[in-house]
């Protein structure tokens, strides 16, 4: 007789084996992190490691993999939106919630060593990506009709620039100090209409 699956159970397990990965990974790097060491920081047997995902490159990217339906979801949540200026300011900071956590930028530095050996993560950080980038280039084009962006801006190039420098706010964050109140000072005032002239 078949064993039952318990799915929250299994949930579980696999979100402890994530997070143990991901602070071993930044701390440690990918290639000094072993499958034995991430099983023992979950609390489950190596053999369970390789139940939920096929080798230990399958769990890096596993870790990125989180951020597809994230995005998604912070996205959708301005679907419809009346004020996309404000929308763009909340996309941005759900994008940089955790990049004071102290091993956020850690994994962003074993990313950019590993997606060059990983034809896989790098399409699942391009998916993930393209999430974002289409979200507030939809955005930033609502806010230029809308009169609250400067319409000087491209959307795209726009949409590509808030994502870089959400991106800046991982690599160059201290732990325990959040740099979403500058991030969302920074962004603001790039989008407000006449900023260009100015320049």
């Amino acid at each position: 007789m078949a064993r039952t699956v318990d799915p929250a159970l299994h949930a579980r397990r696999r979100e402890a084996i994530l997070g143990a990965a991901g602070r071993l990974f930044a701390e440690q790097g990918f290639e000094g992190t072993t499958v034995a060491q991430i099983a023992s920081a979950a609390g489950v047997s190596s053999g369970s490691v390789f139940y939920y995902f096929d080798d230990k490159p399958a769990v890096f990217r596993a870790v990125f993999e989180q951020a597809l339906p994230h995005n998604e979801a912070l996205i959708a949540r301005h679907q419809g939106t009346e004020e996309p200026f404000a929308a763009i300011l909340d996309v941005v900071a759900g994008l940089a919630a955790d990049a004071d956590d102290p091993s956020a930028s850690g994994m962003v530095v074993e990313l950019l060593r590993r997606i060059g050996h990983d034809e896989q993560l790098g399409v699942v950080v391009e998916r993930a990506s393209q999430v974002v980038r289409e979200g507030l280039a939809g955005l930033v084009a609502r806010g230029i009709e809308a009169g609250t962006v400067d319409p000087e801006l491209d959307p795209a190039d726009t949409a590509t620039w808030l994502e870089n420098i959400v991106d800046a706010a991982y690599l160059g964050a201290r732990p325990g100090h959040s740099p979403l109140p500058a991030l969302r000072r920074t962004v603001a005032r790039y989008l407000e209409p006449g900023r260009t002239e100015r320049v």
